[in-house]
């Protein structure tokens, strides 16, 4: 007999051809084979928002070979990608190909590895359709939000904008925080801040005063320079004591394996990758790597995920490890599970290592430098979730003088547990690595006393990691969209970068504002984290999706027929920011515009002046 088995990439094809051997032909389908038309809406919103599907244009040769091959063979088999998306390309390719819709075609690879392989084949069922109305469902929705609204934005503002139901939350969210920096007043505050000896130690020791009279201090009771003042000279002549010594063991327990929002978080805090970079790399790993001596072979398990299930086996391979690596001590009592969030869709596991005694150091010279680089933080995490937690030796020492209190605090490592190899802390500046021994009573020596002048902080600007982590708090987008999103939004020049941060385009600012007044359910971020939701439910079966686009569809078509009665006639304009470059034909600041290939310099003098630059 010979079989048939269809995945989206070459790389992903090749590893499993490997591992299948004679009598199976893998090839790839290169991705999506059909999708709504691009030149127009292809929905047909009266009735039931039935899609108008219809071949990929580029797609031709690979549609060919794809009914060529299935001809010759005995029984195909689909086995895209374990999630909505891969789920949808199969059940296209099932129409293309004319296949049984409740045959058991369907195979998922959770790991492209041996064991992953036969697991899939040996447990092929029918396409499951509620996860491909689910993709369905949210395909019809961006196509009716970007058809329906872009030419809204295009006559209003600008030709050629895009919008979006998760893109335009998240460019929201950037335009938000940036009001509120701009809106934050610095508030002044003083800390008093000691150093301590205590004799005969000499070791030198710090604490910050916490209490004034009883009352705590906080950022509102020294607000000023004269205040701070009068408690040092307060202080000044006071005599020091030991009052309180708190000393006990605490635990630091590991972080659970990746998902895919902490695994773009951590990428981008510890290497400095986009998500957009992590989530290509990822892939690579997932469908398969040249390893010297193995062949191809994928080295993750499936990288679009926001489960922290892990299963038996790849506890028992971590565990094995710990063992061999650094003996039985640094294994926790009991194997450790962790609780994945409430909205999780808990098909797949956690990402991690497909084969967990496949070490860093082992495959490192297979690997380009992206590769090694998010394999080891993938491979790190994931063992060091299966290990025992640290044990710090904490101590708690309050100091007091003319009824004002100071607190020191120390620790040291008793038992590094998994931070021998993964070590997530930030650390607290303030704290004492090490306090010298003090007792209840025991007069210290103050060797210096200081205020100093601190403001508070405007909230930071998003960063990809930070707006990810927002998305995600706030139910928007699913793991798959993370990347795009943001892909979308700073290709799109509604979003750019200043170094790590994110900061809104002037476009972005005029754009949201336009939309929040006139299409406030598409910017709400409970309202998009609820459709979100209704999304979940239709690949539950819970929910029809024809009914879920109609519960949105009514409410907005009546939107946008309001928001264009309103806005007849109107056009907003978009303003023009300045630079502090100089045109040197006329000396004027130049702005800065937007054209056909994106942003350049202009005069503002145009057209007296007509000097661009680049």
């Amino acid at each position: 007999m010979s079989n048939l088995v269809i995945v989206e990439s070459p790389a992903k094809a090749k590893t499993i051809q490997k591992y299948l051997g004679k009598g199976y032909d893998v090839i790839a389908s290169m991705g999506h084979i059909r999708d709504l038309p691009k030149s127009k809406l292809g929905v047909d919103v009266e009735n039931g928002f039935q899609p108008q599907y219809t071949d990929m244009k580029g797609k031709e040769d690979v549609i060919k070979k794809l009914k060529e091959h299935a001809k010759k063979c005995d029984h195909v088999y689909l086995a895209t990608d374990p999630d909505r998306e891969g789920e949808a390309i199969s059940w296209h390719i099932a129409q293309l190909l004319h296949l049984d819709m409740n045959a058991d075609d369907r195979v998922e690879f959770n790991e492209i590895t041996r064991s992953g392989i036969q697991a899939g084949m040996s447990n092929p069922h029918k396409i499951d359709l509620d996860l491909v109305n689910a993709q369905q469902a949210r395909r019809i929705l961006d196509r009716l939000v970007g058809y329906k609204l872009s030419p809204f934005l295009w006559k209003k503002v600008r030709r050629g904008l895009s919008a979006g139901r998760v893109q335009s939350v998240a460019v929201r969210l950037v335009v938000d925080r940036e009001n509120e920096i701009r809106a934050f007043v610095p508030q002044e505050y003083w800390s008093i801040d000691a150093k301590f000896t205590a004799p005969p130690s000499r070791k030198v020791f710090a604490a910050k005063l916490v209490k004034v009279d009883g009352k705590r201090v906080d950022k509102t009771e020294i607000p000023d320079k004269a205040t701070a003042d009068a408690l040092l000279e307060r202080l000044q002549n006071a005599s020091y004591s030991v009052q309180n010594v708190k000393k006990r063991v605490t635990k630091r327990h590991p972080a659970p394996p990746f998902i895919t929002s902490t695994l773009q978080q951590d990428a981008s805090y510890r290497l400095g990758f986009q998500s957009k970079r992590t989530m290509k790399v990822a892939q690579e790993l997932y469908e398969g790597v040249d390893i010297d001596g193995l062949g191809a072979v994928g080295l993750i398990t499936y990288m679009r995920t926001d489960s922290l299930r892990i299963s038996a086996e790849a506890q028992q391979a971590a565990a094995d490890y710990v063992t061999g690596k650094y003996g039985a001590e640094y294994l926790p009592p009991e194997r450790r599970n962790y609780k994945s969030k409430k909205n999780a869709q808990d098909a797949h596991e956690a990402i991690r290592p497909s084969m967990p005694d496949m070490t860093p150091e082992r495959v490192k010279s297979s690997l380009t430098a992206d590769q090694y680089k998010l394999y080891r933080l993938i491979w790190e995490r994931f063992i060091a979730s299966q290990m025992a937690d640290a044990l710090l030796d904490t101590v708690s020492v309050d100091i007091e003088a003319d009824n004002c209190m100071f607190k020191a605090t120390g620790s040291t490592v008793k038992f590094d547990g998994f931070t021998v190899l993964y070590d997530d802390a930030k650390g607290d500046k303030s704290e004492n690595k090490n306090l010298p021994e003090l007792e209840n009573g025991m007069e210290i020596k103050v060797k210096s006393l200081e205020g100093n002048q601190h403001f508070t902080q405007a909230p930071p600007r998003y960063t990809e990691a930070t707006l990810i982590k927002a998305l995600e708090e706030n139910g928007i987008g699913r793991p798959s969209t993370y990347a795009p999103t943001i892909t979308t939004i700073t290709t799109h020049l509604y979003v750019e970068r200043e170094g790590k941060q994110l900061k809104p385009t002037v476009l972005g600012e005029v754009t949201t504002e336009l939309m929040k007044e006139h299409f406030p359910n598409i910017l709400d971020v409970k309202f998009t984290a609820d459709m979100e939701n209704s999304l979940d439910d239709v690949e539950r079966g819970k929910k029809s999706w024809v009914d879920t686009l109609e519960d949105f569809y009514g409410d907005f078509s009546k939107t946008l027929e309001t928001a264009e009665e309103k806005m007849e006639g109107k056009r907003v304009k978009v303003p023009d920011e300045e630079t502090d470059i100089v045109c040197d034909q006329c000396g004027r600041n130049m702005v800065i515009k937007i054209g056909r290939y994106g942003r350049f310099l202009a005069c503002p003098g145009f057209p007296e002046c007509k000097n661009t630059k680049k």
